[in-house]
């Protein structure tokens, strides 16, 4: 049960996307924050989603909601391509951001949100929720212990069957592609092991396929990956795919540690470590990686605790998924023009 919420956050969302009920509305309920209001480019399609989950009113615009003074903190849900331009206009107007990743179509735009973040002096957080769950934090416990020895290797998987093909995450212009959507996750994971392996890994190669009907999009890609002191890692990703993948394993010299879904804990909290003593499986707990993840924010917000991530993060990220697109042949996902 959580503890009551001294202050809780007054959150205004832009949109209406699917993803806003498991990532921020059951969070926010479960922890007392509130959802002050919704807008969305149909008006109607705001009135819906706060009729349905409770927003207390709709705003006219985006540019409205932003300009609320009873928001302090915007949920950006929108299309990958509009993370960028939209959490730059919320921070211009001194919001608390948390955007779903990635927070920008491109490292250099992602750069650019930084230094908005920088200039405003709120907090911006790039929605890796996962990182915030029991089973994230016990893959880094085990590593840091030494019970599986050494880093040696680390493999990524993060897949999903199609979406429809009318699905933005099927569009070049709204920065769409498996990497952007999927493989951000095993890169960032990968990313995130720098401190038992010598520093951040480079990237050696990639490769990928386009999807059919969508030139310059990404249906998979598959990149490899090296660390200072040797280790290698590969992500892999796959957004039509015959089942839903998202899956961890880390190998050292002495055994290895393995999550089945780090992506998605709530539906799969097993922990696996396997050494010459034997095998054995923890469960860290089905609690929401998203609820861990809003509460994290909101201490941050309302108390100045440490986040584990930040704008500097998000642009290594970025980083690493234009030089993957690069490797693989494919470009950068272009900026979008929003007009506001």
């Amino acid at each position: 049960m959580s503890e009551p919420v001294r202050e809780p956050l007054r959150i205004g969302i832009l949109g209406a996307a699917r993803i806003t009920e498991r990532a921020l509305v059951e969070p926010a309920r479960a922890t007392g924050h509130r959802l002050v209001t919704v807008a969305a480019r149909d008006r109607s399609r705001a009135e819906a989603f706060a009729a349905e989950h409770g927003v207390e009113r709709v705003s006219d615009s985006y540019a409205d909601l932003l300009a609320d003074p009873e928001v302090d903190v915007v949920y950006n849900p929108l299309a990958n391509g509009l993370h960028g331009p939209w959490n730059l206009a919320a921070l211009a107007a001194g919001k608390h951001v948390l955007s779903e990743k990635p927070s920008a179509s491109n490292a250099e735009e992602a750069a650019e949100v930084r230094e908005a973040a920088a200039k405003a002096g709120t907090v911006f957080m790039e929605a890796f929720h996962y990182l915030f769950h029991p089973v994230t934090r016990r893959l880094h416990e085990i590593l840091a212990s030494g019970e599986i020895g050494t880093l040696r290797r680390v493999e990524a998987m993060v897949a999903i069957p199609a979406p429809p093909d009318t699905d933005p995450r099927w569009s070049l212009p709204l920065a769409g592609g498996a990497s952007m959507d999927l493989g951000c996750y095993g890169l960032h994971a990968l990313r995130r092991l720098a401190p038992w392996a010598g520093g951040a890994p480079r990237l050696v190669s990639a490769r990928g396929g386009e999807r059919a009907g969508a030139p310059g999009v990404d249906e998979w890609l598959d990149t490899e990956l090296e660390y200072p002191d040797g280790a290698t890692g590969t992500a892999r990703c796959h957004m039509a795919y015959d089942e839903l993948e998202m899956s961890l394993r880390v190998v050292g010299t002495e055994g290895e540690v393995s999550a089945p879904n780090f992506v998605l804990p709530q539906l799969d909290d097993r922990v696996v470590v396997r050494t010459a003593k034997g095998e054995r499986t923890e469960r860290l707990g089905t609690r929401s990686s998203y609820t861990y993840q809003l509460e994290a924010f909101a201490a941050r917000v309302r108390d100045g605790e440490p986040l584990p991530l930040d704008a500097d993060d998000a642009v290594a990220t970025m980083t690493l998924i234009d030089a993957s697109y690069r490797a693989a042949g494919f470009e950068p996902r272009p900026r979008s023009v929003v007009h506001r």
